[in-house]
């Protein structure tokens, strides 16, 4: 008889990730009986064909060859995350993958965040995604992305280059990660963090894996950050797999002249995204409620803030490069002449102004100190 691993090998390795039927008959009826079942029915059906092609031995094989685990649901390393998939579907496609391959460090989701977006990415785009990435693993938060050009890459590189750990799901097999241009990188991450994948070791990627892979970002992370995608995008499918499994979804504005914007602010826009500038203003969103505080919501205060509000409206009556009478600081400020000329005399100790003769001008190098009064 089939064991679980092995049977849960095996409905990988048919290629078929995100099957909603599959999906629900291995909820209902176990992995074990539907890999059996579908070895019994023989030229039948499409799965029943795939079934009778897999070899579990040589499956086995190649992942210890490349260093390879595999993992399914109860293991240690499984992540308990990826049970939210359950029962959403997006797109046509759903479930809880049947087991993963992994490669690399132990798996550490725990506080993840996805960071996703276009390959073609801009120059923009590509910083953005770096910088934030960094800052966020700094904090000690894993960066979950999916290994791509552009924005993907530039996330895992953000991440390893401040010594922090990164998550690459791909959607061939661990061995052979695509894009074959990230090799150098696929090293790195493995090295530093764990490259994941619900495909057997050799598989080459399809279109639909690449979609379901997508779900698996969403899953394993607290949050999902779009940075730049255009309207159609891969991205824009890891959002709405956020959405649908109760993550929250963050978006980076960009230029309103580039395309790759479209995504970004349609999700803002719609309600479906919140608008995040820097790791803090994640952190701010990930933060429990009433755990952390509003940002600033102003500029730093200037020394000039630190006036009384009459001195001050004294000092701001004062253009660059005229000199004022005390009358006229009068007539500007609604003071009466007197007072006027005694907010100024206390403006020019203070340092603010120069003035001489009842006449009153800005100090060409101006040293003001902290005013103590009232």
């Amino acid at each position: 008889m089939t064991g679980e691993r092995e049977a849960r090998m095996g409905l990988c390795a048919l290629g078929s990730q995100g099957a909603p039927a599959l999906a629900r008959a291995v909820v209902e009826f176990g992995a074990v009986d539907v890999w059996e079942g579908l070895l019994r029915a023989g030229d039948t059906t499409r799965f029943s064909r795939l079934a009778a092609s897999v070899d579990i031995t040589a499956v086995t094989s190649a992942t210890a060859a490349c260093g390879a685990r595999f993992v399914v649901p109860g293991d240690d390393e499984w992540p308990a995350a990826l049970a939210g998939l359950e029962d959403v579907e997006v797109a046509g496609q759903a479930g809880v993958p049947f087991g993963l391959w992994l490669k690399g460090q132990p798996l550490a989701s725990a506080g993840g965040v996805a960071v996703v977006g276009a390959r073609a990415c801009t120059g923009y785009g590509e910083r953005a995604a770096a910088e934030l990435s960094a800052d966020l693993a700094v904090g000690g938060r894993p960066i979950i992305s999916g290994l791509a050009y552009g924005i993907d890459a530039a996330a895992h590189r953000g991440a390893l280059g401040v010594g922090g750990y990164t998550a690459a799901v791909v959607a061939s097999g661990v061995d052979r990660p695509y894009p074959a241009g990230n090799a150098t990188l696929a090293a790195a991450v493995s090295r530093g963090g764990t490259i994941i994948s619900e495909l057997p070791p050799g598989a080459l990627p399809a279109r639909g894996a690449f979609l379901a892979r997508n779900r698996i970002i969403a899953a394993l992370a607290e949050a999902v950050i779009v940075v730049e995608a255009a309207l159609r995008s891969g991205a824009k499918n890891t959002a709405s797999w956020g959405n649908a499994v109760g993550r929250r979804v963050l978006a980076v504005p960009g230029p309103i002249t580039s395309s790759l914007s479209s995504t970004p602010h349609r999700l803002i826009r719609d309600g479906e995204a919140t608008l995040v500038g820097g790791a803090e203003d994640v952190e701010r969103e990930l933060a429990p409620l009433g755990a952390a505080a509003d940002g600033p919501t102003r500029g730093d205060r200037r020394p000039i803030d630190e006036l009384a509000q009459e001195l001050r409206e004294v000092r701001e009556a004062v253009a660059a490069g005229e000199r004022v009478t005390a009358a006229e600081l009068g007539r500007r400020t609604g003071q009466n002449t007197v007072t006027a000329l005694a907010l100024a005399a206390e403006l020019v100790e203070l340092g603010w102004l120069d003035g001489e003769g009842g006449v009153f001008a800005l100090p060409s190098r101006p040293t003001p100190v902290r005013a103590e009064r009232r």
